[in-house]
């Protein structure tokens, strides 16, 4: 007989957050996020100072698992244009859920206009280094303008993602 560990109240909040918010967007309200995690919203608040830290918490959170998805290993061996390719396909593979609801940072960059927000900065980074790794492909790969080459990467990227991600559901 396995015994399921319960989660801490800090734990349900960040998956509650990370749910609702990739659900329904980061203007999801505070009362939702307590009752979907089943806590308090006073225990919300001695967990963390605020909705926007939450939010950011949560993000952070995610971002480990996000870039394991999307990334190939270091230490893979393919070429670099295999190894963008890669990325591409996961994006693909992905689209195919009923849940996708595309790139849950790209989502929060959008949504939050306000850069200096918690949430929009966790964004802004996470994002940065899927340009930085569209970058160091492109080099390794002999582009002749590698930074121009991995903002048009992104943008492809989160056309793909964001087109996918708004398409109704059959």
């Amino acid at each position: 007989m396995t015994t399921k560990v319960k989660q801490s109240p800090r734990e349900r909040l960040l998956e509650a957050a990370a749910a609702l918010t990739y659900r329904d967007g980061v203007g999801i309200g505070v009362e939702a996020l307590c009752k979907a995690a089943g806590v308090s919203k006073r225990s919300m608040y001695q967990l963390f100072e605020s909705k926007d830290e939450l939010l950011a918490a949560s993000l952070e959170e995610q971002a480990s698992a996000y870039v394991a998805r999307a990334l190939p290993l270091a230490d893979d061996d393919r070429s670099p244009r295999e190894r963008i390719l890669h990325v591409f396909r996961g994006v693909e593979l992905q689209a195919g859920a009923p849940e996708f609801r595309g790139c849950r940072y790209l989502a929060v960059q959008i949504e939050l206009k306000d850069q200096s927000h918690p949430a929009s900065q966790v964004a802004h980074r996470i994002k940065g280094g899927l340009t930085d790794f569209f970058r160091t492909e492109a080099e390794r790969g002999g582009a002749s303008d590698p930074d121009l080459l991995a903002r048009q990467l992104i943008l492809v990227f989160d056309g793909a993602s964001a087109a996918r991600g708004s398409a109704p559901t059959t």
